[in-house]
């Protein structure tokens, strides 16, 4: 997997100030999206445990409130593992941070459908992070003024509460 930026101080990807990692590599190509050189699996500089230790140090400090992971797009298959990887060692190191993945895929249609025809790495992701910020970015939905996301398809859905109610919960 390549990483396109590591922001150690993010306020605009979640609430508080956050570590955000941006994947390389989407194959949805929103019009309008704010992060095209993401797009290319190949962009940026490759993600190795040295990174993975340089994330996980930036999200030491007490007013480091979690990790977002954005894109590209963590989702894609040649991703997952690796932001699986990430994802554990967060949870095990830091288990009161909570953990936002962006996604331009929808949460029912597209990761529970992945989850039912076995793909273990997903349901383990949506096991481990807290909120899933879902849908593609739709440039005739943009919305400014919308909180920790771009136009007004997307979700910010409560993983825990959503998986153990079987359905979707939002956060507000």
């Amino acid at each position: 997997m390549n990483y396109a930026k590591i922001k150690k101080t993010d306020v605009a990807n979640g609430p508080g100030i956050r570590v955000s990692l941006f994947v390389s590599g989407c194959t949805h190509h929103c019009p309008g999206c704010f992060n095209q050189e993401t797009w290319d699996f190949r962009y940026g500089q490759l993600y190795t445990e040295e990174v993975k230790q340089e994330i996980l140090e930036a999200l030491k400090p007490d007013y480091i409130r979690g990790l977002s992971i954005l894109g590209g797009e963590p989702m894609e298959l040649p991703n997952r593992l690796e932001v699986l990887e990430l994802v554990k060692a967060v949870r095990e190191t830091f288990p009161d941070k909570d953990i936002w993945c962006y996604t331009g895929y929808d949460y029912e249609r597209d990761l529970l459908r992945w989850v039912a025809e076995g793909h273990a790495e997903v349901e383990e992701l949506l096991r481990r992070m807290d909120v899933l910020v879902d849908g593609p970015f739709l440039e005739a939905r943009k919305n400014l003024r919308l909180p920790f996301r771009g136009s007004e398809n997307q979700r910010l859905i409560d993983l825990p509460a959503s998986l153990r109610a079987g359905k979707v919960i939002e956060r507000e």
